[in-house]
């Protein structure tokens, strides 16, 4: 890992896509976990957007929707095999 961790850090309106981990992806590991634990427990995604993503759907319902679904989908992709590449990367390190 070569970006620190945030606890709460501010997001873009969207998260990568692509097929590797990038710096955004490091800095954003607990939005990650705590979008997936609001996915999980049905939590209400405008209330999980106002607190995990700093957006207010009353005012930006679109672009806040999109951001969530970006960065949940990215949560769910480093969950379901993303994170394949970090241990991936360690080795290579010889973490």
């Amino acid at each position: 890992m070569q970006v620190p961790v945030e606890l709460d850090p501010d997001v873009a309106d969207e998260a990568p896509s692509g097929p590797t981990i990038t710096a955004y992806d490091e800095q954003h590991y607990v939005t990650y976990m705590r979008l997936l634990d609001a996915s999980r427990d049905e939590a209400d995604w405008t209330e999980a957007a106002r607190i995990i993503l700093h957006r207010d759907p009353a005012t930006e319902e679109a672009r806040t929707r999109h951001c969530w679904e970006s960065h949940l989908a990215r949560a769910q992709w480093l969950s379901k095999g993303g994170y394949r590449w970090i241990l991936e990367q360690a080795i290579r390190k010889g973490l």
